[in-house]
């Protein structure tokens, strides 16, 4: 069997512990790129793996040989590395956020569309166990109509996580867009439109920058979301929670879903007759010591291209997640109720 010819742009925390190593534990791939602006990182990452190191990412995207990169940049990068790479021919898994605005996001999906390549932004939240086991619950109706949910994910932040620490460009406006909302808060409404299989419809939040000193982006966000049906509930980002907070909790008729909010069970439920069912399906990928897990993006994008099938989580998806975390910058900035435009 062919196997799938791999460079990696941008050799930072996200390639060295999820890309790489993901991709390199899959037996239809093969890593032949590795590019970073730091030289010798691009060096020594791409060394480890066997791979050739550039510091300019056009010159690996001129190797015809080259099947897919994925895009591991800071999130300023996402869209013009991306629309580069699709007109080269390469199929790409750009990290989310998948850009800064809806127009870079539009412009990526047109250019997925243009060469007939895939798009496929990294959002795993989708394929944790619990997640998935909860969306078949809502679909198959055993806990009735949906009411309301609350969901967070929160950390101490991305200095102890980014190769550059404090220095990171995840606190330089300029080159991260967003704070904690772009880190963390897209993840959660991508997995809230997963979990309940429709559309926001209207935003309110208040996004503030209260415990980082040396950065210029938020760093606590704590949004209210109301889907096209009514469902209304809140979604808080944050990174400045002493310990990872990456739970959602789902209020319906018959019963309430708990998501990763135990320490010894990825799902319990409580239902209305006082029943209680308690699942464990696997720890939640995490940052935090003990909790590494495969994130299951790699394969599932690996697996989409070697199948000739649309990726799980395409270029649309990634954008309609982006724009509920943008409308709510614009409610924050406009103290107003934001209607999401589809």
């Amino acid at each position: 069997m062919k196997k799938i010819k791999v460079g990696v742009i941008g050799a930072g925390s996200i390639a060295q512990h999820r890309h790489l190593p993901e991709y390199a534990a899959n037996d239809s791939v093969e890593i032949v790129a590795v590019c970073d602006v730091v030289e010798e990182r691009a060096k020594e990452v791409a060394l480890k793996y066997n791979a050739k190191a550039y510091n300019d990412y056009k010159e690996l995207l001129a190797d015809e040989n080259i099947d897919a990169v994925s895009v591991c940049t800071p999130n300023y990068l996402h869209a013009p590395i991306s629309i580069d790479a699709l007109n080269a021919g390469k199929h790409v898994l750009c990290e989310k956020p998948m850009a800064t605005s809806m127009e870079e996001a539009k412009a990526m999906i047109e250019a997925a569309d243009k060469n007939g390549k895939q798009l496929m932004i990294g959002h795993n939240q989708r394929f944790v166990s619990s997640h998935r086991k909860a969306r078949e619950m809502i679909k198959k109706g055993d806990i009735g109509k949906i009411y309301s949910f609350r969901t967070a994910f929160g950390h101490p932040g991305p200095e102890s996580w980014s190769v550059d620490g404090k220095e990171s460009w995840f606190f330089i406006k300029e080159k991260a867009f967003i704070g904690a909302m772009g880190d963390l808060g897209v993840h959660k409404t991508d997995l809230l439109r997963y979990l309940l299989d429709e559309e926001f419809s209207e935003v309110a939040a208040f996004v503030e920058t209260s415990s980082k000193t040396n950065s210029d982006v938020d760093d606590n966000a704590v949004c209210i979301l109301k889907t096209e049906s009514g469902i209304i509930g809140t979604l808080a980002a944050s990174w400045s929670y002493a310990s990872e907070d990456n739970s959602t909790i789902i209020y319906g008729e018959k019963a309430i879903l708990r998501l990763e909010d135990n320490p010894n069970y990825s799902l319990v439920v409580q239902y209305k007759n006082g029943d209680v069912e308690n699942h464990e399906l696997g720890k939640i990928q995490s940052n935090e010591e003990g909790g590494q897990s495969n994130s299951h993006v790699i394969d599932e994008f690996v697996s989409s291209l070697t199948a000739e099938k649309e990726v799980p989580v395409p270029g649309k998806e990634g954008m309609k997640s982006l724009n509920v975390i943008i409308s709510a910058l614009d409610a924050h900035e406009t103290k107003t109720i934001v209607k999401i435009q589809s």
